[in-house]
Formats: structure tokens, C-alpha cells, sequence
């Protein structure tokens, strides 16, 4: 995996994008954690800015070298409260560890795969943040995350029935996480099931969803 100069992927927009990096690179470390994942690369030194009215991106190019990544970030509101960047953010970093894990063991992907995952991660690191998590925040967290959306792309365009598919996948598994283990304070176990999912191929994370 190739990287961009910290100077050259930064220019410009490192004293912009301080709160944001330091952000991702807390949730880097999150999800490693709970995946135990070896780290190939950090994701501070691959972040650029996205631009005025851009979404979160990760760009990703195959060389001879191996992969070229950039992942574009939004900015966070004045508060740091507003939730659409910040779930713009775990996306791009969900995308960021999995692509990088994939690279590093030489497994495929699926654009899919990928958005399914960031779906599951939102609820995980959002869940990791509140205190006291129980079987009543998940609820509200999850009707937040997969009930409470609009989505950019028409349900008749490819992309946009990726993203449903994901959001209704995600939705059904994190029901289940919250039936079987929340709601009976089994977290040793949620972890256990976090990781087996993380690691799946793509239609076993249809399957378990």
C-alpha cells in the first residue's frame, strides 16, 4: 500500500481538518481493537478534504505497487454535534480498515461488502460512545441510524439499491445483536459476534443479517 506525502495529501487543509483527523484516527484505533486487527497503515496520513457539498470518499487506485488510497472528509459542524458528518466519518474510516485489512490478507471486496460493514460500524462506534448502553439506547440508536434516513440515489439506480440493501442488512443485524446479547448484558459475547461478522465474506454477512 502507497501513501500520499502527509504534506502533499494535507496541503491546505491540515489546520482545517485537525478535529476530523484526530477523530478518525480514534475510531482507527476502535475498530482495530475490536477486530484485533494488525494496522498496515495509518489513516491520518491518507486524509484530504472533501469539498463544498461532497460526501465522504474513499479513493482507491491499483498500481503496480500496490493500492493508492485518499479518503475525503467532511468538515464537522461549528459543535461537533451535528451526527451526518460524524457518521460520514466512521464510513470513511469503516472503508479505510477494511480495505486495508482485505489488501493486507489478499482478499477480495465487494463495493457491497464494504457499505454494509461502515453500516454496522456507525452503530458500533456511536454505541461505544454512550454511557450505560442498554437495550433502550440501542433502540433509539438504531432507528436513528437505518429508520430515520433519506438516501441520494433513486431506489431504481444501482447505487441506490446498494445502499438500501446495506442500511435494511444492518437494521436486521444489529436487531438481532440487540435481542440475543444486549438486552441481556452478554457484551462479552456481542464482541465475539462483532469480530466473526467483520470477517465474513459477503454472503455470509447477508446470511447473519
Amino acid at each position: 500500500m502507497t501513501k500520499q506525502t502527509s504534506t502533499r495529501a494535507l496541503e491546505g487543509n491540515g489546520a482545517l481538518l485537525v478535529r476530523e483527523i484526530a477523530l478518525a484516527s480514534r475510531i482507527q484505533r476502535g475498530l482495530e481493537n475490536l477486530y484485533r486487527l494488525d494496522r498496515s497503515a495509518g489513516v491520518d496520513e491518507f486524509v484530504a478534504h472533501a469539498g463544498e457539498g461532497e460526501r465522504e470518499g474513499l479513493l482507491v487506485r491499483q498500481t503496480s505497487d500496490g493500492l493508492e488510497l485518499r479518503l475525503h472528509l467532511p468538515k464537522l459542524g461549528e459543535s461537533g454535534e451535528d451526527l451526518d458528518p460524524i457518521c460520514q466519518i466512521i464510513e470513511g474510516v469503516s472503508h479505510f480498515v477494511y480495505i486495508a485489512d482485505r489488501a493486507s490478507r489478499e482478499r477480495e471486496t465487494t463495493q457491497l461488502e464494504l457499505e454494509l460493514q461502515a453500516e454496522v460500524d456507525k452503530y458500533v462506534v456511536l454505541a461505544a460512545s454512550v454511557d450505560g448502553f442498554d437495550e433502550t439506547t440501542s433502540r433509539r440508536l438504531r432507528g436513528r441510524l437505518y429508520e430515520s434516513v433519506a438516501f441520494i440515489h433513486g431506489a431504481d439506480t444501482i447505487e441506490g439499491e446498494r445502499y438500501r440493501v446495506a442500511n435494511d442488512r444492518a437494521r436486521r443485524f444489529t436487531g438481532r445483536l440487540e435481542r440475543e446479547f444486549i438486552a441481556r448484558a452478554r457484551y462479552g459475547e456481542l464482541r465475539d459476534e462483532l469480530r466473526r461478522f467483520f470477517h465474513m465474506s459477503q454472503s455470509e454477512k447477508l446470511r447473519a443479517a
